[in-house]
């Protein structure tokens, strides 16, 4: 037995008094952890920035007074560890990323990460241990706003890191390679972060909705059946920069034209889709950038989203004919590249029902539901079986610094994750 805690004891479910202190403390930490940004007057969290390194400093101090073993990874992955009833033990890694997207708000990401630790806390102040070890990780890069790749630091947990990573820059020119040196981190090391299936017995995300089929529906939880595909593409218009004075309009080679006219199609081909597939174009940069010279170079990253793989295809051909469409009318040439794709990832079916039973103990029914929002979890599941619990949140405002969650729902949130992983505990994963 390890620290002095019970050796397999039965983890009791929290009271409601206890739930909503819970919910408090975590809502609080969000709000604290907020004051960690690269804006004034607006939450912004990138990778390996100075911030990251002190929004890891302050959560491992909170995983330590929760009493976990902290440790900081081959990435910049803040992990914690709370032994099961017997050193060495498998263990269910509970959290989410601690990055921000630019004006961000302060619950995405962030609420898994604080809720997982002030679950080991209340064990720990109880001195109990489940028969498996309990691990709290803080991700580092999930968003990719920094680098251009999203859930890089998920991906170097599940064993997929890719070393061309290493050479994405960041907007000023700063190769991931380099910003991990900075960081204090070996580039050559990354692939360490890598952990084994041996080691972990499933992954459990908690989450905010980031949309309002909860909020519909009346019901704070619902357990997430899959995380839906999504892929990311640059496109690029190329034409020829002019003198804005002199170039009559008939003879324009303008490829900032030919892109907003491009927008203009990819929003009405995402809009004509029955599926629920939704296309963005996020990013753009033009060249020269030059109030009064025509822009000769239009670059732009689209992001696809949806539940079915056969419609994501279909959307994803009608947009690039529009592209090509767009350039021959113009005069222009147009370029893509596909840089990220995802398929849609089930979560493990034993997760979503250990799950659904201790949402239904909450609040009187289960809901289920799919993500077009990319998770941690997507990663995760090439390691071991991962399964989520999304949060209500207040429009389904999110990405935002509107974004908000009521404390009676984070209550609820915590509850439901004790009761699953004493169900975890006493074997349901085997079952």
């Amino acid at each position: 037995m390890s620290d002095g805690g019970t050796r397999g004891a039965a983890i009791p479910p929290l009271s409601p008094r206890e739930a909503a202190d819970m919910a408090a403390s975590v809502l609080a930490r969000c709000r604290e952890l907020a004051r960690l940004s690269e804006d004034e007057g607006g939450l912004c969290r990138c990778y390996l920035t100075p911030e990251h390194k002190r929004a890891n400093a302050l959560v491992g101090r909170w995983m330590r007074e929760a009493g976990m073993r902290v440790r900081q990874d081959a990435v910049g992955n803040i992990c914690g560890r709370y032994e099961g009833a017997e050193p060495g033990m498998s263990a269910v890694l509970l959290g989410s990323h601690l990055d921000t997207v630019r004006d961000a708000g302060i619950f995405d990401g962030a609420l898994g990460v604080l809720a997982a630790v002030e679950i080991t806390a209340r064990l720990h102040r109880d001195k109990l241990r489940l028969p498996l070890a309990l691990e709290t990780i803080g991700f580092g890069d999930e968003e990719g706003v920094r680098f251009g790749v999203t859930l890089t630091c998920s991906r170097a947990v599940a064993g997929t890191w890719d070393d061309a990573w290493l050479a994405c820059r960041d907007e000023s020119g700063v190769p991931l390679r380099d910003a991990l040196a900075e960081f204090g981190l070996n580039p050559a090391e990354a692939r360490g972060a890598g952990r084994s299936p041996a080691e972990i017995a499933a992954y459990l995300e908690l989450h905010i909705e980031q949309g309002v089929l909860l909020e519909k529906a009346r019901v704070p939880l619902g357990v997430v059946s899959a995380v839906n595909g999504a892929r990311r593409v640059e496109c690029c218009f190329y034409g020829q920069s002019g003198h804005a004075g002199i170039v009559p309009m008939g003879g324009r080679k303008d490829a900032l034209a030919g892109a907003a006219e491009w927008i203009s199609a990819v929003e009405r081909a995402a809009e004509a889709d029955a599926s629920g597939c939704l296309a963005t174009v996020g990013f753009i940069q033009c060249g020269p950038n030059v109030v009064n010279v025509i822009p000769g170079l239009a670059r732009m990253r689209l992001d696809l989203r949806g539940p079915d793989e056969a419609a994501l295809d279909c959307l994803y051909e009608e947009i690039l004919r529009a592209g090509a469409s767009v350039a021959g009318r113009r005069a222009l040439s147009f370029t893509h590249e596909q840089f990220y794709r995802v398929r849609n990832t089930p979560t493990d079916a034993r997760l979503r029902s250990v799950l659904g039973k201790s949402i239904r103990r909450v609040q009187k029914k289960n809901f289920v539901l799919s993500s077009n929002a990319g998770h941690d979890a997507l990663a995760l599941a090439a390691l071991c079986p991962v399964g989520m619990i999304f949060v209500r949140c207040r429009g389904g405002v999110s990405h935002h610094p509107d974004e908000s969650v009521e404390t009676a729902d984070v209550a609820a949130a915590l509850s439901a994750l004790m009761l699953a992983l004493a169900d975890i505990g006493h074997g349901a994963l085997q079952s």
